[in-house]
């Protein structure tokens, strides 16, 4: 078989794994009551990766049923700084009512494979395990070691996959100087049909955050000053509705300027978010990342209709801009007050520079496949893996390379109903990594 034959193999088992692993729920909701638990999921990479000829390291991660696995395939030249490529095996809650196709079919219909984590991230899970196994079967050596990381948990933080790993494993690691992950690398089309390849070197902070507030127990029928409910309505509508100031970070200046030299579009100051528009579906995740937000996502209060109750919780999604961490909390402190509990889990921001070889072989790789398209750094409004792989000095990238129609919604996919991903999509991005992998 030849080269070009093998690496069409590789992209059409991608297509396989992907499907594949879409058909185990690996539903990750972070109640332990009900999330199903990646072990499933990890135990079919880790025969795949074994029926190649690796030696794994599978790790149950300190809770029943959360399980990672991880290969270093040796590279040419040991004295380079090693290069991981990771993926998430857990996926979000999916209520099939909702759904064209049963989220956990798996189903290849219609040029696309179809399914919860089809784009977040068992399509990037599918190319990389597509390659790993290529890689050993066929005695292909990599210009450095390669790591491949399959973890849990990133939907709830990472908590029982990659931090857990950072903090008890960080040897699997070893030498590990840059990072390649999900939510980048895939095309936008924009003026003319001309494709860019927006690849993540940035993404927002996370705090999800709880609320508390305390007030008077009593009888709904009597008058109450001190209603514990009424007081977080108060602080959540204040909270929602407010707008934290617009900041243009490095990454997202780079961003625009480079549409604005493809395109010609200008995105003057005063009219940012007007402007940003003008960029489509992909509006709303640039949009997230001109300023601070801070969503109220959940309410907790009472147990009957007649009693007011002392406690009342609300939870709230905030997602901060690298640099404006402690204006966020001057900011919140204000407009909350001082009697508002407040308690948070929180992963910080990533940003990196969009420069350096491995820039440029991400560059080559996509140009090879896709002639004349172009590549511009991003900032991702949500957040990865990355956040806790940096505590170890890792350089993070998002480069999960599609190549996908003008008129798909590809953001609005992530967490959504009908999540999809193009079939042709997933062959190219496994040829663009293929090549990028083994240029790096």
């Amino acid at each position: 078989m030849t080269e070009a034959n093998q690496i069409d193999a590789a992209a059409d088992e991608a297509v396989t794994l992907t499907s594949e692993l879409i058909r185990i729920d690996s539903t990750n909701t972070g109640d332990p009551a009900t999330l199903v638990g990646e072990r499933a999921a990890a135990e079919y990479v880790a025969e795949k990766l074994t029926d190649a000829g690796y030696e794994i390291t599978y790790v149950e991660s300190g809770a029943k049923d959360r399980h990672n696995v991880v290969v270093r395939l040796p590279g040419a030249d040991p004295s380079r700084g090693a290069l991981l490529i990771h993926g998430h095996l857990d996926v979000v809650p999916a209520d099939p009512s909702e759904w064209s196709v049963h989220p956990f079919s798996g189903a290849v219909q219609d040029g696309y494979v179809w399914g919860r984590g089809a784009v977040d991230m068992k399509d990037m899970v599918g190319m990389a395990l597509a390659l790993a196994r290529h890689y050993k079967i066929n005695g292909i050596v990599p210009p450095r070691d390669l790591v491949f990381a399959f973890l849990a948990d990133e939907e709830a933080g990472g908590k029982f996959g990659a931090q857990w790993l950072v903090e008890h494993r960080p040897e699997l690691f070893e030498g590990v100087t840059e990072a390649i992950s999900e939510v980048g690398g895939f095309s936008i089309t924009l003026k003319d049909n001309v494709r860019a390849y927006v690849i993540e070197t940035a993404e927002k902070g996370i705090r999800w955050m709880k609320l508390r507030v305390r007030g008077t127990a009593g009888h709904g029928s009597m008058i109450h000053r001190d209603n514990a409910v009424t007081k977080l309505s108060e602080a959540v509508a204040k909270l929602g509705t407010h707008q934290f100031p617009l900041v243009l970070t490095d990454s997202v200046r780079e961003f625009l300027a480079g549409v604005t030299e493809i395109t010609g579009w200008d995105f003057p100051e005063d009219d940012l978010e007007g402007s940003v528009a003008k960029l489509g579906n992909i509006s709303r995740m640039i949009g997230a990342t001109l300023r601070d937000t801070a969503n109220p996502t959940m309410l907790t209060a009472g147990y009957k209709s007649n009693v007011i109750p002392s406690v009342a919780e609300a939870a709230v999604d905030c997602r901060i801009l690298p640099g404006r961490i402690e204006q966020f909390d001057r900011e919140l402190d204000e407009l909350l007050g001082p009697d508002i509990e407040k308690e948070w889990m929180e992963l910080p921001p990533v940003e990196t520079t969009f420069d350096g070889a491995l820039v440029d072989a991400m560059t080559a790789a996509v140009l090879a496949e896709d002639p004349g398209a172009r590549t511009l750094p991003y900032m991702l409004s949500g957040g990865t893996d990355a956040k806790s792989f940096q505590q170890l000095g890792i350089r993070n990238f998002g480069f999960a390379p599609l190549k996908l129609p003008a008129d798909l919604d590809f953001s609005g996919l992530f967490h959504g109903v009908d999540e999809r991903v193009p079939v042709e999509a997933l062959k190219f991005g496994t040829r663009v990594l293929d090549r990028f992998l083994r240029s790096s």
